[in-house]
């Protein structure tokens, strides 16, 4: 098993899985039944143990992610995590070998270190404070800020837009 682009998908996917709708937070892996579901559809071993170690280093990266916790906590998730390599036709194969019961939760930081390296900055939770989804921006100049444009930054403009001509009319 190796690292793919899938797996930046997983990170993504699992951060986003605590969204606010219609104002209220919810948990998309609120139950053992949603995790494995949740599991099953990304292509993940879903045992209890991986549900719980999916929980847990959830909230130890969205933390991470906002800068609300040291980086360091995401290092019990990939405790035994190898890589090995095989010569496989004159050039080398790379394999992952991730704990039983951390599968998930070990791509996830894996996922997310590779992103540090190769893109700093880039994943970030949305700019709309009422937000609570995050985004990976893949564009060029780095200044995507929020989950959805057509959803929370349509919402900003909108209401950034509202506040100046409100004030412009009461001036």
């Amino acid at each position: 098993m190796t690292l793919s682009p899938a797996d930046d998908g997983l990170l993504l996917a699992l951060l986003n899985t605590t969204p606010v709708v219609d104002g209220r937070p919810r948990d998309e892996l609120d139950s053992i039944d949603a995790g494995r579901r949740w599991l099953t559809a990304h292509g993940q071993p879903a045992s209890v143990a991986e549900w719980k170690a999916l929980r847990e280093v959830r909230s130890v990266l969205q933390d991470v992610v906002r800068a609300e916790r040291d980086p360091g906590g995401v290092a019990p998730f990939v405790a035994g995590v190898g890589y090995w390599a095989t010569g496989v036709d004159g050039g080398i194969t790379w394999s992952l070998d991730l704990p039983e019961g951390r599968t998930a939760a070990a791509r996830a930081v894996l996922a997310w270190d590779a992103l540090t390296v190769s893109s700093p900055g880039r994943l970030r939770p949305c700019a709309n404070p009422e937000c609570r989804l995050f985004l990976i921006d893949r564009s060029k100049p780095n200044s995507a800020r929020w989950c959805s444009m057509a959803t929370c930054g349509n919402r900003l403009k909108a209401r950034r837009h509202y506040e100046r001509t409100r004030d412009a009319s009461q001036s």
